[in-house]
C-alpha cells in the first residue's frame, strides 16, 4: 500500500511494490514523483526525515537527512547588515539541500530494486508531461506572486511566465535530466560533481554562502526515535530538529483528562486542546534545536512527570493570554508533503519532505528543474537562544514524521504537513483513532482545530494568547463557548494540513490506507 498527495505519485510507488520493491523502495519513488507533481510543497532541493519500521529486525528506525546553515555564514553577518530576522525568500535562508542524500541513506539500507529504475517513471513524466491537479494549480499561483522576482524561477516553473492551471500539461525536461544524470552517477552528483559546481556557482553569483565545502560535507544521520505511551499505544517520533516532541508532550498533558468523556468537537476537549498545545509550544521554543550544538532534555521533555507537573498551569475555565508570547507567519505557512509505503514483509515507512514556504526560496539553479529551500529562516538571531543562527547548523525543523506501535507491533504510519499546524495534527488524529473511535479515514477528514500564536524558536514570544483557527463543522453554540473562555476565534481555510496514513490489522494482516480531501491525493494498495 501507498498513501502520498497525488495519485500519479502514488500509482509509481505501487508500480516498484509489484516489481517486488521493498517499502522505501516505494517511498523514494514517490517522494521523486512528488517533487515533479506537487512542486508547490516539495522536492530535491529541500530536506527529508523518515521513519522505517523493519519487519526483519523487528524495529523503528529514524533519519535526519536535513541540511545546515552555511558554514561561511553567521548571526553577525545579519546583525552588521541591519537584519532583525532572516528573510523567507532569496539566496540568505538557503541552506543545503538534504533529501537526496536522504535517498540514498534510505536506499544503501534497505533498497532492493536499482536506484534507476526508483526515478525512471517519474524522469518519463518529467519528458511527457502530466496534468495539473486542483490544490497544486491554486497553491502554483500563489507562489509564483511571491516568487517571480527570484533568479531562475519564471524561466523554469512557469509556461510563458504564467503558472499551469488546472488540467494543464506540465513538463520539466530540465528536472528529468537530473534525476536521470542521478540515477547513473549516484549521490556523488549532487554533492560533489555538476549539480553541486551548478547550485554553488548560482549561490555566490546571486550573492548567497553556500560553498562546495557545504556541500561535499553533508551527511544525513540515523537517530534513535523518542516515544511516549498514550492510552497503551506506543507514539514514536523524532527528536529535535524537528518539533516531533511537541506531540508527545500534548499527548501526556491530554492523558490526564478523560478526553472521550468530553466528546469530539466539545467546547471543553477544544480548550483543553488549545491549552495543552500552548504549554507544549513554550518548550518547544526555548529547547527545540540541533543537538549536536545544545544539551536538549529530551527524556524530561517526553516524560509523564513532566506533564504532570505542567499541567497544573491548565485552568479549565479561562484561556492563557499568555504561558510567554506572538508567532510570525513564517511557522504557519511551512508547505510540505507527506507520503507513506507498505510492503508485503510488514516494512512501512513514514516520510515527510518539504522545501518550506512552498518552493522554498525561488532561487532556481539554472537547468536542474528544482527550486532550492529556505529552512534557514527559521534560525533565531537571538544570541542566547538555542536554536540561534551557527555555521554548519541544522535549523528547527518543523516536518515530522510519525509512528505508533501497539504491544511493539507495528500499526500505524502517518503524517500531517503544514509547518505549525503538524503537531496539532498528529495530536487530533490520534485522539479521533483512540478516543473517539473514528476510523482511518473518518480521522483525517473530521474538522480540526489549529492555534496560531504561540512562542517560536525563532524568539518570538506569545503575549496575547494567540488565535483558534477552526474548520468549518463546529457547532456555533461551541464557537461561542470557547469565545467565553476568552479564545480568540477566526474561521480560516486551508491552513489545517493535509493528512496520509497507513495502518496495520495485526489480526489479518491486512492494511487500511486513508488520504483526506484537503490535498489531490490518494491511498490505493493491491
Amino acid at each position: 500500500m501507498v498513501a502520498s498527495a497525488h495519485p500519479l505519485a502514488t500509482q509509481i510507488g505501487l508500480d516498484i511494490l509489484k516489481k517486488g520493491g521493498h517499502a522505501v523502495d516505494a517511498a523514494i519513488a514517490t517522494n521523486a514523483a512528488l517533487g515533479l507533481m506537487e512542486p508547490t510543497n516539495n522536492g530535491i532541493g529541500g530536506d527529508l526525515y523518515a521513519l522505517v519500521w523493519d519487519a526483519g529486525q523487528h524495529r523503528l528506525l529514524g533519519l535526519n537527512a536535513s541540511g545546515r546553515s552555511p558554514k561561511l555564514l553567521n548571526r553577525q553577518w545579519f546583525v552588521d547588515n541591519g537584519y532583525r530576522s532572516i528573510p523567507p525568500r532569496g539566496p540568505l535562508p538557503v541552506t543545503v539541500p538534504g533529501a537526496v542524500d536522504g535517498w540514498f541513506e534510505l536506499h544503501g539500507r534497505f533498497g532492493r530494486l536499482p536506484i534507476k529504475d526508483l526515478l525512471e517513471p517519474t524522469v518519463a513524466y518529467a519528458r511527457q508531461g502530466f496534468p495539473v491537479t486542483e490544490v497544486v494549480a491554486w497553491e502554483w499561483r500563489r507562489e509564483l506572486e511571491e516568487l517571480a522576482d527570484q533568479p531562475g524561477f519564471v524561466e523554469q516553473f512557469t509556461i510563458d511566465g504564467k503558472p499551469p492551471s488546472t488540467g494543464d500539461i506540465w513538463t520539466n525536461r530540465q528536472l528529468a535530466a537530473t534525476l536521470e544524470a542521478l540515477a547513473e552517477s549516484g549521490r556523488a552528483l549532487f554533492y560533489e560533481g555538476d549539480v553541486a559546481q551548478t547550485i554553488v556557482r548560482f549561490m555566490q553569483e546571486h550573492g548567497g554562502f553556500l560553498s562546495m565545502d557545504d556541500l561535499v560535507g553533508h551527511r544525513s544521520e540515523w537517530v534513535k526515535p523518542v516515544g511516549t505511551t498514550y492510552r497503551g499505544y506506543e507514539v514514536w517520533e523524532l527528536p529535535p530538529n524537528t518539533q516531533g516532541l511537541a506531540v508527545l508532550q500534548m499527548l501526556n498533558l491530554l492523558e490526564l483528562h478523560d478526553v472521550t468523556a468530553l466528546g469530539f468537537g466539545s467546547a471543553e476537549y477544544l480548550h483543553l486542546l488549545t491549552e495543552c498545545k500552548k504549554i507544549a509550544y513554550e518548550d518547544r521554543a526555548r529547547y527545540y534545536a540541533d543537538p549536536e550544538f545544545n544539551d536538549i532534555p529530551f527524556a524530561v521533555l517526553a516524560s509523564k512527570a513532566y506533564a504532570q507537573a505542567r499541567s497544573d498551569l491548565f485552568d479549565p475555565r479561562h484561556a492563557a493570554s499568555r504561558y510567554a508570547s506572538g508567532e510570525p507567519d513564517a511557522l504557519r505557512t511551512g508547505d510540505t508533503t507527506y507520503l507513506t509505503s507498505a510492503d508485503s514483509a510488514g516494512n512501512m515507512v513514514s516520510l515527510i519532505q518539504s522545501d518550506y514556504r512552498g518552493m522554498g526560496s525561488g532561487m532556481t539553479p539554472p537547468g536542474l528543474g528544482f527550486s532550492l529551500q529556505d529552512r534557514g529562516e527559521l534560525f533565531s538571531l537571538d544570541p542566547d537562544h538555542a536554536n540561534c543562527l551557527e555555521g554548519g547548523k541544522r535549523p528547527f525543523h518543523t516536518i515530522i514524521p510519525g509512528f505508533v506501535t501497539h504491544a511493539g507491533e507495528p500499526w500505524l504510519s502517518f503524517g500531517v504537513m503544514g509547518g505549525d499546524m503538524q503537531p496539532q495534527g498528529h495530536v487530533q488524529i490520534l485522539a479521533n483513532l483512540i478516543d473517539f473511535g473514528m476510523n482511518l479515514q473518518e480521522a483525517g477528514d473530521a474538522p480540526r482545530m489549529n492555534h496560531t500564536g504561540s512562542s517560536t524558536p525563532t524568539g518570538n514570544s506569545m503575549a496575547d494568547g494567540g488565535t483558534l483557527n477552526l474548520e468549518t463543522g463546529f457547532d456555533q453554540e461551541v464557537i461561542e463557548d470557547l469565545r467565553k473562555k476568552g479564545h480568540s476565534i477566526v474561521h480560516a481555510r486551508g491552513i489545517y494540513g493535509g493528512y496520509q496514513a497507513i495502518a496495520r490489522n495485526s489480526d489479518s494482516g491486512a492494511w487500511y490506507g486513508a488520504s483526506e480531501s484537503r490535498k489531490d491525493g490518494q491511498a490505493a494498495g493491491y
